[in-house]
């Protein structure tokens, strides 16, 4: 809520700008960032420093360190903390509801604008999309398991 209402009171109100999915994706982000950056940086402090020293020892420059050792070894957790990222905010509906307001299409509006109208059919297909929704970020984590498996560095 915190996010939407800050894109919406610095964006949409203070410099006019329409009730967008920009705007919601700027809401969004800002909910992903810290997750991103935090699991960014703690995989990066994973990597063994005997492997940064080793390829110092060898007078590879510490560019070519971070790309070609540092980089590819922390790779699975940080695609890992990105798609997880992803799934986390794949169901929030505060921040599109202030930013959109049902004028764009997203599934947990849809689940939202359904439960309002409170008809049988239409809780029914809210529970239809609520059932999407979680199999969706279901498919994240499980897509996200399976890239850090493939990405992990061999420890053989």
């Amino acid at each position: 809520i915190v996010a939407g209402l800050f894109v919406f009171t610095g964006l949409i109100l203070t410099f006019g700008l329409e009730r967008s999915g920009f705007a919601a994706s700027l809401a969004l982000v800002i909910l992903m960032l810290p997750v991103v950056v935090r699991t960014t940086e703690e995989m990066l402090k994973l990597v063994p420093k005997d492997l940064r020293e080793a390829s110092y020892a060898l007078g590879v420059p510490k560019w070519r360190t971070i790309t070609s050792i540092v980089l590819p070894t922390a790779l699975s957790g940080i695609i890992t903390g990105v798609m997880l990222a992803v799934a986390r905010v794949a169901g929030e509906t505060a921040p599109l509801l202030l930013t959109t307001f049902l004028t764009q299409a997203a599934l947990p509006t849809f689940i939202w604008d359904q439960i309002s109208s409170g008809t049988d059919p239409s809780v029914n297909r809210a529970w239809g999309g609520a059932l999407v929704l979680i199999l969706f970020v279901a498919l994240l984590y499980v897509g996200a398991r399976i890239v850090a498996k493939i990405f992990a560095p061999n420890t053989r």
